[in-house]
């Protein structure tokens, strides 16, 4: 029998560990970009074009590599920053295994141009699917310069699998967004298409946050600072009332480098318990420093996961840290101790006899006595009241048979009806509606149960329909509609609101920008991120439309959608939950009876657009059964 092990080649080992390393072109400009850091520039030029796939370009001010270093920096796991095994408990730099070069060079093709300062010349080098072309002495400035062209050329397979542009540019964007908030001292700048996306130079870390997100959220943030044996803890957190259901800003670094830790995070929102309601996030840029013998960032290919020796303890001095910064900038509701109107406590005098303190009070006061006619007199009588007086023209009525008139409901049935827990309304003739649940016959009646559910009868027993979900379900209908027949009503707002994104997200937002019309937003771009809301589709009065547009653009992605019709439906939904009516609202006999005949005119009335059940419907048979006995 005939052995079957054998060593892979070479181009196959690379093309496989790529995979790892290399998954779009943010990948690539993660690795260059912190490869630029790590050699000491100072300034930092990104260039893309078509989102990285055509070409990505990074150059740097660094110190540069010899001819030797160059050619070696190509080789699979060949690096300057470790020696032994022990070098990777003691690591400061952003790279050390010495695999982004190589593997880049796997899946594309690579020019490097560099320099070190004390040479006349530099190098030149050109690599295509990890072969070397060319070799060449040139003049060239300082530092290098990486240009990737042509990103999985020779695995067409992982080409096709990359998303639209939008969604590579905002992955791009993203990646960098990481690397300039944790080195403010290095200018970044960033170029789309030959369009200036960062423009970003050097400062303090606060400057640098403004810079990315916004000015606006200079007034947002308070500052975190501890100093431990164990850890050093700085940055910032954003006060409570700036909480918000999706987009906030939330970053981990440690030692310099960007980390997800979702254990840590709860230490965060732990400081904010009962502060900003439940569900809601809050924006915080939360940098540690410990000893790189205490962590371990060699566990995942991208290192982004981070192990912690003591997670614990370092858990309790987090949430510690901001809960300080809270209390410290009168963030938490505190007691104040107002001064003024407080009565002197004067000092302690021994030669001082102590007197106690004098009760004044009215001894002719009695509050079961009731003045005379003369209010001024000290006389008081109780005024006699003819209670028989009250019933006599109820016998009369009872006699003549004239009907009377109900009496004034009980204490427990105003407290019944005031709870809303059922609401009986006449409604309008429905029609005659079907589903799979049995047919809803002419006339029949709505009941609202609770607030949240509407009670109706079928000929199979009684149906229950989530009035929240159902109204989802016809909005989301009539939504689409509009979408596609691009008839969207727009309601002019008289004060236009501002509203604002980083490049990354504006990148999204730019490329939905047409579905936002059609379903009748009106936006304006102002430059440098910011928006004008000057439209709303009407019928959504009385929301938030800053939050409703960051709600959407946040949503199409985490969804990460491309096809246009995903993006289209995840818009139209997340405008019908805004929009539905809110558990708790009561309805009107003709308002019941709108939302159901609407909900059985949509074409699955049954479930909302996002799998969630609307109605049920409890059968006649199973009715009876609990009244058998």
């Amino acid at each position: 029998m005939s052995d079957i092990i054998h060593l892979l080649p070479d181009s196959v080992a690379n093309q496989i560990a790529a995979g790892e390393v290399i998954q779009r072109p943010a990948s690539v400009v993660k690795e260059l970009v912190e490869n630029a850091v790590d050699a000491g520039a100072g300034e930092v030029h990104v260039l893309v074009t078509d989102a990285g796939k055509t070409c990505i370009q990074v150059i740097d001010n660094g110190k540069g590599m010899s001819e030797t270093d160059a050619r070696l920096s190509f080789e699979r796991h060949a690096t300057s920053k470790i020696r032994e095994a022990s070098d990777l408990f003691a690591l400061r730099t952003m790279g050390f295994r010495g695999e982004a070069l190589a593997s880049i060079a796997a899946v594309a093709e690579v020019e490097l141009k560099t320099r070190m300062a004390d040479e006349e010349l530099g190098t030149r080098i050109v690599i295509a699917g990890s072969k070397l072309e060319s070799q060449d002495v040139i003049s060239c400035p300082q530092g290098s310069n990486f240009s990737i062209k042509n990103l999985f050329f020779n695995i067409p397979a992982r080409r096709k699998f990359l998303k639209a542009n939008s969604t590579e540019l905002s992955n791009i964007l993203a990646e960098f967004e990481r690397i300039a908030l944790v080195h403010p001292d290095v200018s970044f700048y960033l170029y789309s298409n030959d369009t200036e996306l960062f423009n970003l130079p050097a400062g303090s870390l606060r400057q640098r946050i403004l810079a990315v997100f916004g000015k606006k959220m200079n007034q947002q943030l308070l500052s975190v600072d501890v100093d431990t044996t164990m850890i050093k803890i700085s940055g910032y957190v954003s006060k409570p009332d700036t909480a918000r259901k999706k987009g906030a800003h939330q970053y981990f670094f440690v030692n310099g480098r960007y980390m997800r830790h979702p254990y840590f995070h709860k230490a965060v929102m732990d400081a904010y318990e009962q502060l900003i309601p439940v569900g809601d996030q809050i924006s915080y840029f939360i940098y540690l420093d410990v000893d790189p013998a205490n962590i371990d960032v060699n566990i995942h290919p991208t290192k982004t996961e981070i192990k912690f020796e003591n997670e614990q303890p370092i858990w309790q001095i987090l949430s510690a840290a901001v809960k300080e910064a809270l209390g410290k900038f009168n963030a938490v509701p505190s007691i104040d101790f107002d001064t003024e109107g407080m009565p002197e406590i004067p000092a302690f005098n021994q030669q001082r006899s102590i007197e106690p303190p004098k009760v004044h009070y009215d001894t002719s006061f009695n509050p079961f006595k009731t003045p005379s006619s003369s209010y001024g007199g000290d006389t008081y009588s109780r005024q006699k009241v003819d209670w028989e007086g009250l019933y006599d023209g109820l016998e009369k009525a009872t006699k003549t048979g004239i009907p009377v008139p109900p009496d004034e409901p009980s204490e427990e049935e105003v407290d019944f009806k005031l709870g809303d827990e059922v609401q009986a309304s006449s409604a309008l003739p429905s029609g005659q509606l079907y589903s799979e649940h049995g047919s809803m016959e002419k006339g029949t009646q709505h009941l609202q149960f609770k607030g949240r559910y509407i009670l109706t009868s079928v000929k199979s027993g009684l149906m229950l329909i989530d009035q929240h979900r159902a109204h989802v379900r016809v909005l989301f209908e009539r939504y689409m509609t509009q979408i596609h027949q691009k008839q969207g009503m727009a309601q002019g707002v008289l004060f236009p609101e501002i509203v604002q994104f980083p490049p990354s997200e504006a990148t999204i937002l730019e490329d939905i920008m047409d579905d936002f019309s059609a379903v009748g937003f009106e936006l304006t771009y102002l430059g440098g991120g910011s928006y004008a809301i000057n439209g709303i589709p009407s019928g959504i009065e009385g929301l938030n439309p800053v939050e409703l547009v960051r709600s959407m653009v946040h949503t199409a992605i985490e969804k990460g959608s491309d096809v246009k019709e995903e993006i289209q439906t995840i818009l139209a939904l997340t405008l019908s939950k805004a929009a539905a009516i809110v558990y708790g609202q009561v309805l009107s006999s003709e308002e019941m009876s709108n939302l159901v005949d609407s909900l059985f005119a949509c074409p699955t009335p049954n479930y909302t657009p996002d799998g969630k059940t609307v109605l049920a419907t409890i059968k006649e048979e199973d009715l009876e059964k609990l009244f058998s006995r």
